[in-house]
């Protein structure tokens, strides 16, 4: 990509330096704080923060996912950044970005540049398909805008709805994050895991770990994993099916631990088979005293109806009290149309604290 000029505005590659306290590592810090700032702006929370050692480990690792990052500068001032992420796979069609502008600085050209630098890197390494999630506040009023799967909804009027919109993207699915209280009682999540195993029956055994993934399930949390890019709602948005192996799990195990990451991976194998049927993760950054997140839940299609999403989210909750006691919460992240999952969080007692919307644009 060449640079991108417009009138006193630069748009340039964002610098990835080799450490936090390298002489060039000043646009990568303003990086974090403009990601950070942007974020709890559109979100209302602080929990989604991005950590500057985590942030600059996963830059660092390029051994399955590619990545370029971009600045936009005007009389020597960042205002903005935008970060394009792709899967590897030779087959792979899609690329997804975040864009970033300073609170204060929106309206000043900084997106719109940034927008025309990750498309024009997703053309010239052959993506079709370009993807973005917006963050919005749960408590948005005014007129709603509904995603192609008919559930739920972003504000028609947010300035971030408008931007994607007057760019040709298309909102194609609505996330939910909710929030889930570490300090209170967990007497419901004893009772509903009590209720799922029961459920679940011999066949089915929960097991736990702390990342690094023990060798025994390397292969087989390999395997779930793959299954997340075709098991779980994607309303109109385009996933690239992803190929792993258990050289894939050390790989991203290693890259986790460099990230200062806490990892507890509940999962439940299937006794007659020894596959595991179903995950679940749970992560903090090095600062234990911050909000925790959920990423992964998934139970595998055919094992589906013998309560496993609930038994692999109530193991991991109460590990992670004992692992993390500290952390004062737990956000993750649904699709609404997953209504399964939904029900068992809001049973378990997870609040909506803000929405998500993922757009698609198909590229010339």
């Amino acid at each position: 990509m060449t640079d991108i000029a417009l009138p006193h505005l630069t748009v340039s590659r964002l610098t990835i330096p080799e450490s936090l306290d390298a002489p060039d590592a000043g646009a990568f810090l303003d990086f974090i704080r403009i990601a950070n700032a942007a974020c709890r702006r559109d979100a209302g929370h602080s929990d989604l923060d991005y950590e500057a050692h985590g942030e600059l480990a996963w830059w660092h690792d390029e051994s399955d996912w590619g990545h370029a990052g971009f600045a936009a500068e005007r009389d020597g001032v960042i205002l903005g950044f935008a970060k394009l992420v792709y899967p590897k796979e030779e087959d792979a069609e899609t690329a997804e970005f975040e864009l970033w502008v300073d609170p204060d600085r929106w309206g000043e050209g900084a997106e719109e540049a940034l927008l025309q630098a990750v498309e024009d890197e997703a053309r010239a390494i052959g993506r079709g398909t370009i993807q973005i999630f917006t963050l919005h506040r749960a408590e948005a009023s005014g007129p709603p805008l509904v995603p192609s799967t008919g559930f739920g909804s972003v504000p028609a009027e947010d300035r971030q709805t408008v931007f994607q919109l007057e760019n040709g993207y298309t909102l194609e699915q609505v996330e939910r994050t909710s929030a889930f209280d570490l300090q209170g009682s967990f007497d419901t999540v004893e009772r509903m895991l009590e209720t799922a195993l029961a459920k679940a029956g011999a066949d089915y055994r929960p097991i736990a770990w702390t990342s690094p993934t023990p060798e025994p399930y390397q292969e087989g949390l390999a395997y779930a994993m793959s299954r997340m890019s075709t098991d779980v709602p994607q309303g109109g948005l385009v996933v690239d099916e992803q190929k792993w192996d258990a050289e894939r799990v050390r790989r991203r195990d290693a890259r986790l631990q460099a990230e200062g990451l806490t990892v507890s991976i509940a999962c439940v194998e299937h006794v007659p088979t020894g596959t595991i049927a179903a995950y679940n993760e749970l992560t903090i950054q090095a600062d234990h005293t911050a909000a925790s997140s959920q990423w992964g839940t998934l139970v595998l299609a055919e094992h589906r109806g013998h309560a496993l999403g609930t038994i692999v989210k109530c193991v991991n909750l109460l590990r992670w009290r004992e692992l993390v006691p500290e952390s004062p919460r737990i956000t993750t992240f649904n699709a609404e149309e997953n209504e399964h999952m939904l029900a068992i969080n809001v049973a378990l007692g997870f609040t909506p604290v803000s929405y998500a919307g993922a757009w698609k644009k198909i590229l010339d």
